[in-house]
């Protein structure tokens, strides 16, 4: 199995930093994790070409949109069981930046989730995508995590 976190943008903070890396490493027992960071554009549309351009063409495509379905972290565990079960070996997951994602990136999508009806920041966001794709990977393997 392996994950794709493309994203717009570095971590600036250390918390975040020292987050995402926590999961990632947690992840790692797992999966085979490939970050890459795309640099923030002048638009939306050229963002989105980028993370289009990183996709692997096999891969599975979950996009974070505001305006994507919400789901709880076991709706979220059984939707990755089912693109593994379906035999999907690579799920790509992309966060635009600041603005948004472009209209392309989302058609482009596989799936479209929205991690909250709050507002993160796209840096805020990583972290708590990498925290849920680590506890999905836990409940999927009835795992101690999540009670």
């Amino acid at each position: 199995m392996k994950i794709n976190l493309i994203v717009v943008g570095k971590l600036k903070e250390k918390f975040l930093v020292d987050g995402v890396a926590e999961y990632l490493k947690r992840l790692k027992k797992f999966a085979t994790i490939e970050v890459r960071e795309v640099p923030e554009c002048r638009t939306v549309e050229e963002e989105g070409q980028k993370i289009l351009s990183l996709v692997p063409k096999d891969s599975w495509l979950c996009v974070l949109d505001v305006a994507g379905e919400p789901l709880s972290s076991e709706e979220f565990a059984k939707k990755i069981a089912a693109q593994i079960l379906y035999g999907a070996s690579n799920l790509t997951f992309a966060i635009g930046g600041a603005f948004g994602l472009s209209e392309e990136l989302r058609r482009a999508a596989s799936f479209r989730l929205s991690l909250s009806a709050m507002t993160f920041t796209h840096q805020m966001a990583r972290l708590i995508l990498v925290e849920q794709i680590y506890r999905a990977f836990k409940i999927n393997r009835h795992e101690p995590y999540h009670w």
